[in-house]
């Protein structure tokens, strides 16, 4: 009798996960389960910048609040679009690697990261 509860249970809730998938990906979520509701932006890769002049220094940035690989594209986007940035985002360790060819204020990285929706730990050299 037991057996029969657990997989009475086990339908139901595999039933309830893929009636909630299709119902999901017919509205357009790009990512299912992500914080944002699914609506962060369209998956792909992103182009890798190259900055106008010679390298003139290094930051590495804790960031929190990156659940998914569209919240790491996010946050490249948001550093990339700073003129004399290049990003590299790892969402497995929650930081972004930017290089820069001219002399950039933490403010402004910390604004960019900040005005994509996630919060910035901590910025080294």
């Amino acid at each position: 009798m037991a057996d029969i509860i657990v997989t009475i249970i086990l339908v139901v809730l595999i039933g309830g996960a893929v009636t909630y998938i299709v119902k999901a990906k017919k509205s357009g979520v790009k990512c299912i389960g992500c914080p944002a509701g699914g609506n962060c932006p369209g998956s792909g890769k992103l182009p890798k910048k190259k900055l106008d002049g010679p390298v003139a220094g290094r930051k590495t940035m804790q960031i929190s609040g990156m659940n998914c690989a569209h919240c790491a594209m996010d946050v490249t986007r948001a550093l990339n679009q700073i003129d004399g940035v290049r990003a590299e985002v790892s969402l497995a360790k929650g930081r972004a690697r930017i290089t820069f060819d001219r002399e950039i204020d933490d403010a402004e990285l910390i604004s960019a990261v900040e005005t994509a929706g996630f919060q910035v730990e901590s910025i080294k050299p």
